[in-house]
């Protein structure tokens, strides 16, 4: 990534993190800068000079930059810890203001519905990885995990599986010996096994085939399946619970191997 990219990559993620586009670009300007009049920056960012002066207000507010009312003034951004944590903090308190008002937010219901079996999708390695942590946290009796590609063992991954309560067993299935290995010396709490789920990655296989990602069976009741895309490397899954749900009643038997039979809902 050259420089220019480097810098368009820079303004979207502040975009995305709050910013409006100007605000941004000021601020990469500035980083770039030890100090910049508003001539200076306007010529660097490309930001009318006009626009200069309410961008730097804005960022100044929010204590992302420094002025200096010299004649003509002179701004500089803060040290770039001091702004990443700072931008830290606000989306943390955005985040934490929706989580409140949601909270409180009444819900609808719709009395003519009646239960089924369901089956969900998602899309997003971030979303997926929650939704994972999430079952792990709240699992009561047993954790099964058999992982198909060894990127998904992150540091994250990792110390979740190193917080299970020890009163729930936690089985965790790879792909290779050599990820069994990694994944016990990651989590040596765990019981580790080499999946019997040839077809995760067969031999087959081609660059343009999807992969299994991962599966997570949680409790015997809540089953989480992923699949990585061949070409963007994006992952899928599909989720589904409930003792009775013909996903998880497939899955619990596919991933019979490793699991423990006195758990078995089915025995």
């Amino acid at each position: 990534m050259d420089t220019t990219d480097t810098l368009a990559d820079a303004v979207e993620v502040l975009q995305q993190l709050g910013l409006k586009e100007y605000e941004a670009r000021c601020f990469v300007g500035l980083s770039r800068l030890h100090t910049g009049t508003a001539k200076q920056l306007s010529e660097t960012t490309e930001v009318p000079r006009t626009r200069v002066y309410d961008a730097i207000r804005v960022l100044e507010a929010q204590g992302l930059v420094e002025v200096q009312h010299s004649s003509p003034q002179q701004f500089r951004a803060v040290p770039l810890d001091e702004a990443t944590e700072t931008l830290r903090d606000q989306y943390e308190n955005r985040v934490e203001r929706l989580r409140r008002a949601l909270e409180t937010v009444d819900t609808v219901d719709d009395p003519s519905e009646t239960p089924v079996q369901q089956v969900w999708s998602m899309s997003g390695r971030d979303a997926i990885e929650n939704r994972a942590d999430q079952l792990i946290a709240t699992a009561t009796d047993e954790v099964v995990l058999v992982l198909g590609d060894e990127s998904l063992l992150t540091d994250d991954l990792v110390a979740r599986l190193n917080d299970v309560d020890p009163e729930v067993d936690l089985l965790i299935g790879a792909l290779t010996e050599s990820l069994q290995e990694q994944i016990q010396t990651a989590v040596p709490n765990a019981t580790t096994f080499v999946s019997g789920l040839e077809w995760l990655h067969g031999e087959a296989d081609t660059e343009d085939e999807t992969a299994i990602g991962r599966l997570l069976l949680t409790d015997r009741s809540a089953i989480l399946v992923s699949s990585i895309m061949p070409d963007s490397g994006d992952e899928q899954a599909v989720f589904g619970e409930g003792f009775g749900n013909g996903l998880v009643i497939i899955s619990r038997r596919l991933m019979a191997q490793g699991l423990l039979t006195v758990r078995d809902p089915g025995n």
